[in-house]
């Protein structure tokens, strides 16, 4: 049991000598302002017992039971006579600085983190490259992903809207950050590999399904060409003839058409 203990405390001190100064003292501002909200709590807990011990003539004290909450403990008879949930928000964290992941400066507030929650700086903000946007139709095609994979899992990944500049009237655009796009990829495929074996897969998918809705609209006109080639039941049809033409002039041979069937009636004009 001690050698397991000792161990865990040896991995636990291995965790703290990895971490960065910077993350360090971020951990000692929050730790003392998680003190200072404290305090601040149990003045006021001690200001609303008194009150509460006027009132009643019952004297109670707030105990910190290490679980998260306080309770309050008749003094008189030392046994547990009201539970009260006591909640204490986290610290804020909104002044503390940043390190950019480009220039390792410290930083407060920039565009990628405000919108992505991406930390780099204003400074080292590359739209056209590094920090490229992309469509969510586009991800979903070229890094195989779905809705879920982007809206549903966690973390969910952070986008903006804007109109789409084709067409206003067509529905708004989401466009994300790709490189947490390429992140969210591999952390469902084991390889980009693996991702364009996928996408030249359900490409050929696609590409049979076009052929063979081709193939059947195809099919379709074949049909109804046929069917236009039927001789058609004309019954008791008179011809109407269009105007005559010579067909031979030595041997004064003369033809008219029907206008209706077509019909090509040739004579000799004596």
């Amino acid at each position: 049991m001690e050698a397991l203990v000792g161990a865990d405390c040896h991995q636990k001190d291995d965790a703290r000598q990895k971490l960065t100064p910077a993350l360090k003292a971020r951990m000692e501002r929050n730790r003392q302002k998680a003190l200072l909200l404290r305090q601040s709590r149990l003045a006021e807990n001690s200001v609303s017992g008194d009150t509460a011990v006027r009132k009643s003539g019952v004297a109670h004290k707030l105990v910190d039971t290490g679980g998260g909450f306080f309770i309050e403990e008749d003094e008189e008879s030392h046994h547990t006579t009201k539970y009260k949930r006591v909640e204490e928000p986290a610290p804020a964290l909104c002044g503390d600085e940043n390190i950019c992941e480009d220039c390792n400066n410290k930083f407060r507030e920039s565009y990628l983190l405000k919108t992505f929650n991406h930390p780099t700086c204003d400074k080292c903000k590359d739209l056209d490259e590094k920090h490229k946007l992309i469509t969510k139709t586009e991800a979903k095609s070229k890094y195989q992903l779905n809705d879920i994979d982007l809206e549903k899992r966690e973390p969910i990944l952070k986008f903006f809207s804007r109109k789409n500049p084709h067409n206003s009237r067509w529905g708004e655009m989401k466009l994300y950050l790709e490189s947490q796009v390429k992140e969210r990829a591999l952390e469902i495929y084991d390889s980009f590999q693996e991702i364009e074996e996928k996408r030249e897969t359900k490409n050929v998918k696609k590409e049979a399904a076009r052929k063979k809705k081709y193939q059947k609209v195809l099919n379709n006109l074949r049909k109804e060409v046929r069917s236009s080639l039927y001789t058609k039941d004309m019954g008791n049809h008179e011809h109407d003839y269009g105007l005559e033409t010579c067909k031979d002039d030595e041997n004064d041979i003369w033809t008219k058409t029907c206008k209706t069937c077509g019909h090509e009636l040739t004579y000799e004009k004596m």
